[in-house]
């Protein structure tokens, strides 16, 4: 059978990769894709469908016997939806939603972005494709979402964005060739570094009466969050290519206020945050990949182990306005268990809760610890949480429950003092520090 759908890219944790502008609308549980051909083209079994503004996009289960990957259908390519009838024999079987797919040439999904067929060529043959839901789901609500996203057509909107960027910059070399002092009105135009300077000024002033409307009322707010984030990430590529460019007589000052800029303008956010409203009875389950996503970038700049609350912090400060409980966040935790993630929770003896890479080695780690307490100072002084911090560029707390875990292993010895916590080399390791009256002896010693 060949390959009737378009391949989707998922992340580690088994999100779906969301193209440019894409947001998530609908989630549905165990659906099967079906299209009428059978003969010809492969059917899709029990996954998980998720509409976006973009495309439908159906990702196996984990529980699924044989391996199937990631499939899509960009919504370009529908040229149908037909509208569900109610009758007594929908009453005894699954719900299901049926609609017409453009077909190329070479017998696949007509995706407009990489250009299979033409819409002229495969307008000729269509395909009915049928959504067999049966898990537990929003069927009616889904199929309403699914008739707003495509009489939306917002991959439309974000192909003439993007082109319109690059005609802008073409037609305005065009006319600084031979455009000559006059425009098309009659107007002057400004020329050279005059005319430079009035048109940045006309797009900070563009740029700040967005953010003026932005920010009346949370509702404005709320209708303007994408554009914000195209906004934002659109400075930031700009300091960031400003960076690379600079000259060698910038000052201190400015170079530290951009560095600050682009800190602020990495944390701008989310774009499709998971919400309780898209995904359903399956919120918890996509929450936890999502956050599993999330996590990957903190852990690398802390060291692969980050504090639970400063995840948590982090999380719903990139999720904006749609935030989550502490109880939302330890269950999406807790589901990494199950899930092929490359993170984990962790709970130390204290009881403070941190999320760390699978790779990341308690052996590298006290490693690092025993030759920084084996030095010649801190063997008469000792070494505290601070010190253990610097060595492995970590939070202090974060040290402070490496060293007591060396400590339960027999590899140091804690003095107690009103200047808190020192550390030292352990000189006794043959003691069990369980049992103080029980001396460990080499096998090799009692033969």
């Amino acid at each position: 059978m060949s390959n009737f759908f378009s391949k989707a890219e998922v992340t580690s944790s088994g999100r779906p990769v969301l193209l440019h502008n894409e947001v998530e609308c609908h989630l549905l549980s165990a659906v099967d894709l079906e299209p009428e051909d059978h003969r010809h083209f492969s059917l899709l079994k029990s996954g998980l469908l998720i509409l976006t503004t973009h495309r439908l996009i159906w990702l196996p289960s984990s529980s699924a016997s044989t391996p199937t990957s990631a499939s899509a259908i960009p919504l370009a390519a529908i040229s149908h939806i037909f509208s569900s009838k109610k009758s007594l024999k929908s009453v005894f079987h699954s719900p299901r939603i049926r609609f017409q797919v453009l077909v190329s040439s070479d017998g696949r999904v007509f995706d407009p972005s990489s250009g299979s067929g033409s819409s002229s060529g495969s307008g000729s043959r269509s395909v009915v494709v049928t959504a067999v839901i049966r898990g537990k789901g929003d069927c009616d609500g889904f199929l309403v979402k699914f008739w707003d996203s495509w009489r939306a057509r917002a991959w439309e909107t974000t192909k003439i964005s993007s082109s319109g960027s690059g005609s802008a910059s073409g037609s305005g070399a065009a006319t600084g060739i031979g455009g000559g002092l006059y425009s098309s009105d009659g107007s002057v135009r400004m020329v050279g570094v005059a005319g430079i300077l009035r048109k940045e000024q006309e797009m900070w002033e563009s740029t700040d009466k967005s953010l003026q409307d932005a920010f009346q009322d949370l509702n404005a707010l709320m209708s303007k969050a994408k554009e914000m984030v195209m906004l934002a990430e659109k400075m930031r590529q700009k300091l960031l290519s400003g960076t690379s460019s600079q000259t060698s007589g910038t000052n201190d000052e400015d170079m530290g206020s951009k560095e600050e800029m682009q800190d602020w303008l990495l944390s701008v956010g989310i774009i499709s945050p998971v919400t309780k409203e898209s995904a359903g009875a399956l919120y918890h389950q996509q929450l936890s990949r999502q956050l599993a996503d999330f996590v990957r970038i903190p852990l690398e700049r802390a060291g692969g182990m980050i504090n639970l609350i400063d995840a948590y912090c982090l999380f719903n400060r990139a999720r904006g306005t749609e935030l989550i409980s502490p109880d939302d966040m330890l269950q999406a935790c807790s589901l990494w268990e199950k899930f092929d993630v490359p993170v984990m929770l962790r709970k130390f003896d204290s009881g403070v809760m941190v999320i760390q890479n699978k790779s990341h080695s308690d052996e590298e780690v006290f490693a690092r610890i025993k030759s920084l307490v084996t030095k010649p100072e801190a063997l008469r002084t000792g070494i505290s949480p601070t010190d253990a911090a610097m060595t492995l560029g970590i939070a202090p707390a974060m040290a402070k429950e490496h060293l007591l875990t060396a400590e339960s292993k027999g590899l140091l010895c804690r003095d107690i003092s009103p200047d808190g916590f020192r550390f030292y080399i352990n000189l006794f390791p043959e003691i069990d520090p369980c049992n103080m009256y029980l001396v460990k002896v080499p096998w090799k010693l009692l033969f």
